[in-house]
């Protein structure tokens, strides 16, 4: 065959094989048999081999993988890939409605409604309808390179159609794996005798970072689209018009999408939506609401982590029935002594479930249940399993009552009862809370050890490094990197870390002590009130209940914390390797003298301790709770229950913008 007849027999297969794709993927309605695809596939990889100068790279032929890589590459996002805000609270949801509304000035309100896809987030990048580059979401502004890996996925146009398409445009969507291509994936493991994926979401978004892209080319993997995060050289003005054309370039988009006007509508779209959850081939975990007029959300825009015209109404947790194997205890960071069920392993919303929270000795009794019943088990939030409830067995002889030991399971020492709660009292000498109290202790509102987490933490104890919270400071490189995950860069990093951290502020450090009922602000009161660590360890319960604030169940808790003679013990080894900063007294009066400042949410430019002490630092104070006394809710991003309490009550809300104009008013650089 000559270069000329070649090049022609070319640009038909690539043409028809786009077609079936099409045909296969977007209409689910294929032309030909998988034979005759296979066979016009295998002419255009003969082609391109006898011919290589003709090979394109957005030929079909591409999806088949490429080289192995070392590592992703990081790349910046067209435009930043953000989260959504999300509740399953319907009341919330409301909330969002009348927000939009009210920011839109009784303008007319249509929203675009769609399944809320549980896979990996993808940006997919064309340029002059040729596609350039794919990435994961990362950060939201800057993300892993996949582009070889994501060319293996058929469902990806390659080549967009035709010749009405921008000259760029990036593309979100969502890589899947549908559940019946999972469970045929999963018999294909066990079978072959390799461990199976946990859920469909787990399986595509590992398959989507494999090193080698001949991996991932043997998933079957798919790309939902489902939004355009920027275009240049041409615009669309509704999201319904974005939807149709990415059908027409040759993407699958989400099923059952609908439109709505009120939140009633959208209502009942989320309880048909969760009626028929099960009976899908998707894994969804809720419904998305976006604004369909795109210059409508050009002016709302968004906060760092949302856009403020999208909202997720999440579905509620799954629930499912299992039976309890055991009944174990386990030793938390404070102390306390749970009593956890371990499980027959279930799949429980997209995870294996093995073990549960029977929260404590109380609740247990309460719900009755014993080692061998069978319970009902929901995941708290979609994270955290619970047992909800026993499920009644006619006839079935049941096991004894579940007690709680006489010692902690992991120090030995005899276990005490406060309230509801099982407690063990040897908080600096037992191994079970050392990791956890090592973890709040460097946190970034205690001593702000970068690069000391759990992880680390639990193999510190293990391996016997450290034996009690002072030996933090103890660490040396040489030891470090001996252990499993440590190089030079990162044994150097954390012990340079640790000497930071070893001159600290009277405040953080007695909130990285852990004491019961201190957060961030007490702790806060308690070094800018008594000023020196010595005057707080010696202070009675009514020289603490002088603090604002304090009452005497916190301080009988505080004190009795300091009288203890090992809590004691440990901090007394720990003013030996630790410089204090003694606290600053609060200035008397200030231009916010007696106001009451409640945080909620995350701010992106400070801080939540930098940003209490700064209102302190004008003589405001702090609160955990809303009430009629607060003067001013500050809300970040992820806002909660705090807002709505204050939305309800009439109070002074500020986001982090207003906030800060009232420092500056005040006279702070901020």
């Amino acid at each position: 065959m000559k270069r000329a007849e070649a090049e022609r027999r070319l640009r038909e297969l690539r043409a028809q094989i786009r077609h079936h794709d099409y045909l296969y993927f977007v209409k689910d309605r294929p032309e030909i048999s998988d034979e005759a695809y296979d066979a016009l596939f295998g002419e255009l990889k003969a082609l391109e081999a006898a011919f290589p100068a003709l090979a394109t790279p957005d030929s079909p032929t591409r999806r088949v993988g490429g080289a192995v890589f070392d590592r992703f590459p990081s790349v910046p996002h067209a435009a930043p890939m953000r989260s959504l805000d999300s509740d399953r609270d319907e009341a919330a949801l409301r909330r969002f409605d009348e927000r939009l509304r009210k920011a839109l000035g009784g303008e007319t309100v249509r929203y675009a409604l769609e399944p809320k896809l549980d896979g990996a987030s993808i940006e997919l990048v064309y340029e002059d309808g040729v596609l350039v580059q794919a990435s994961t979401r990362g950060d939201g502004v800057n993300g892993e390179g996949v582009t070889d890996n994501v060319r293996t996925i058929a469902s990806v146009p390659l080549r967009l159609p035709g010749t009405r398409w921008p000259p760029f445009v990036s593309l979100r969507g969502e890589v899947i794996m549908r559940v019946s291509r999972f469970e045929e994936l999963n018999e294909r493991l066990l079978a072959q005798g390799q461990e199976p994926f946990a859920n469909p979401r787990n399986a595509a978004a590992g398959a989507l970072r494999q090193l080698d892209p001949t991996i991932t080319a043997e998933r079957p993997l798919e790309v939902i689209a489902y939004d355009a995060l920027a275009v240049r050289g041409g615009a669309f003005e509704t999201h319904a018009e974005i939807m149709d054309t990415l059908r027409s370039w040759g993407f699958q988009v989400p099923d059952d999408r609908a439109t709505a006007t009120a939140a009633d509508e959208i209502v009942a779209y989320h309880a048909g939506l969760l009626a028929r959850r099960d009976d899908l081939d998707v894994e969804i975990d809720g419904v998305v609401i976006k604004l369909d007029d795109l210059a409508a959300r050009e002016r709302l825009g968004a906060t760092s982590r949302h856009p403020r015209w999208a909202f997720a109404f999440k579905f509620p947790p799954r629930k499912e029935v299992t039976r309890i194997l055991n009944i174990i205890a386990g030793v938390g960071r404070t102390g306390i002594v749970t009593p956890v069920a371990m499980l027959r392993p279930i799949e429980l919303g997209g995870v294996t479930i093995g073990r549960a929270t029977l929260h404590n000795r109380e609740e247990v009794a309460r719900k009755d249940v014993r080692e061998g019943d069978l319970v009902r088990v929901q995941r708290a939030g979609d994270v955290i399993p619970q047992v909800i409830e026993r499920v009644e067995e006619p006839g079935r002889e049941r096991g004894d009552p579940f007690t709680m030991p006489a010692a902690c399971p992991s120090c030995g020492t005899a276990l005490i009862e406060r309230g509801p709660f099982t407690v063990c009292p040897n908080g600096f000498g037992c191994p079970a809370q050392l990791v956890g109290r090592i973890v709040h202790f460097a946190s970034r509102e205690a001593l702000d050890i970068q690069g000391l987490g759990d992880e680390s933490a639990r193999l510190f104890v293990e391996q016997g490094l450290v034996r009690s919270l002072d030996e933090i400071f103890d660490l040396r490189q040489d030891r470090l990197m001996a252990l499993e995950g440590f190089a030079q860069k990162s044994a150097d990093n954390l012990v340079a870390a640790i000497r930071a951290a070893a001159t600290v502020d009277l405040a953080r450090f007695l909130y990285g002590l852990g004491i019961p009922e201190v957060g961030v602000a007490v702790a806060r009161d308690l070094a800018s009130h008594f000023g020196t660590l010595e005057a707080l360890r010696t202070a009675s319960d009514g020289d603490l209940m002088t603090v604002e604030g304090v009452g005497p169940k916190m301080a009988e808790q505080i004190a009795g914390f300091f009288r203890d003679g090992r809590n004691a013990a440990g901090i007394d080894r720990l003013l030996t390797k630790v410089t204090l900063r003694e606290g600053k007294a609060r200035p008397a009066g200030g231009p916010l003298q007696g106001r009451k400042f409640v945080f909620t949410g995350g701010l992106t430019g400070l801080s939540r301790p930098d940003a209490e002490a700064l209102v302190a630092s004008l003589g405001a104070k702090t609160a955990t709770s809303v009430s009629k006394k607060t003067d001013y809710v500050v809300a970040g991003d992820d806002a909660g229950t705090k807002l709505a309490k204050a939305e309800q009550l009439g109070l002074t809300i500020l986001d982090e913008q207003a906030f800060l104009a009232l420092l500056r008013k005040h006279g702070l650089e901020v």
